[in-house]
């Protein structure tokens, strides 16, 4: 195992660029990022700029949210909070049926620091509630909850940066609130986790938003399509299966289905990326092989701002699925279950550091290099033909 020192030299920003924290949304499998930071942490890895949707978001303020030495307390102070109540924690002791009851708990009586029934909700599907209370829970707990955990100017002091993803709600279109840009309050964090119809929209400068998710749950484009574009090292954090067996009945449909919609394309989308951004190292390497006089032309020069000479390394960390779990496992809040998740997340970072997959020789004209990270073992998307000593 290497000592973090050793780590942190492979990682060497002044070679490598920028670190980035890349987080999903997945409610309660979102103990799984708590776990990656810790060992990110612990290894002397600090991130330039996280990013997040829904419980992402939440995770990823907690960081940029915090003085360095205080973000692990502040992530075990939330996922403590989170918790199921004792009775439901008993619920799910009982043989056979434990989880289905603490699930069914947690439905009919919400967490108690994150949200709660909406009473206006049992009037009926078709009473007007307002656009800031149509949901079947009030989400006022974990404002609250936030807003103890969360220091505002530290939330905007860019160190991390922070970006959090939401969904407009009349347009449909993906808004990225970035602290770069914008000053970041709870308000809009709790709008990146606003998932409707459980939650209700948040109003943000006059629009109403959703969780991100319902558009993007893995906002790696959020770094893609930064400007200007930056090297770096990319930690995305994943909680949603893209690969998993064929379902053989209804209850696996379900998880199945989940799993999918959540997963939200990543690979698609990183594939369509790494053609795009290898297209721009071709085309800085054509303008580098021009003479210096046509280079110096405006017209050139335009056509050469194309390309773009930046490499990113994708560490794609997938969390492996818990023995049992199913379609409900992002609201399994159980003491067990985020603890397991906490520590998967954990221990597979830990690993994937003592690889360091992005210290690997890489073809120099690859802008994007994908690691996928399951289970602790890193496997490349790189032939060997497409090595370069």
């Amino acid at each position: 195992m290497k000592t973090a020192a050793k780590i942190s030299a492979a990682l060497d920003k002044s070679k490598l660029g920028q670190v980035v924290l890349v987080f999903q949304g997945g409610g309660a499998l979102g103990a799984y990022q708590a776990g990656v930071y810790q060992a990110l942490q612990e290894a002397g890895v600090e991130p330039d700029w996280v990013i997040g949707t829904s419980i992402g978001a939440i995770n990823a303020a907690l960081i940029a949210g915090n003085a360095p030495g205080q973000r692990l307390e502040r992530m075990r102070e939330f996922w403590d909070r989170m918790t199921h109540s004792r009775t439901t924690q008993f619920a799910g002791m009982l043989p056979g049926i434990g989880t289905l009851m603490a699930n069914a708990m947690t439905v009919a009586n919400g967490l108690e620091a994150f949200f709660r029934p909406n009473p206006w909700a049992f009037l009926g599907m078709q009473t007007p509630l307002g656009s800031e209370l149509a949901g079947y829970y009030s989400t006022d707990p974990l404002e609250k909850t936030l807003g103890e955990l969360l220091d505002p100017q530290l939330l905007n002091a860019e160190r991390p940066r922070l970006t959090v993803g939401a969904a407009n709600v009349q347009t449909g279109q993906m808004r990225y609130f970035d602290s770069r840009d914008d000053v970041l309050t709870v308000r809009h964090v709790m709008a990146s986790g606003a998932l409707p119809p459980a939650f209700p929209a948040v109003r943000i400068e006059g629009e109403l938003y959703w969780d991100g998710g319902i558009l993007s749950n893995t906002p790696v484009e959020a770094v893609f399509d930064d400007k200007p574009r930056r090297s770096g090292v990319v930690f995305a954090v994943h909680m949603w299966a893209p690969n998993g067996p064929e379902p053989d009945s209804i209850w696996s449909v379900l998880s199945r289905q989940k799993d999918l919609q959540y997963s939200s394309r990543a690979i698609t989308h990183i594939t369509r990326q790494k053609q795009i951004h290898k297209l721009r190292h071709v085309i800085s390497e054509l303008a580098s092989k021009l003479p210096p006089d046509v280079r110096a032309s405006n017209e050139v020069g335009a056509l050469a701002a194309y390309g773009c000479p930046t490499q990113m390394h994708v560490i794609r960390l997938l969390s492996p699925p818990l023995a049992g779990e199913d379609h409900a496992k992002d609201i399994d809040f159980s003491p067990s279950g985020i603890k397991a998740r906490w520590a998967a997340g954990y221990a597979h970072t830990a690993r994937v550091l003592d690889q360091s997959p992005w210290t690997h020789c890489v073809d120099p004209m690859e802008g994007i290099i994908l690691h996928e990270a399951e289970a602790g073992r890193v496997t490349e998307d790189i032939e060997p033909k497409d090595i370069q000593k």
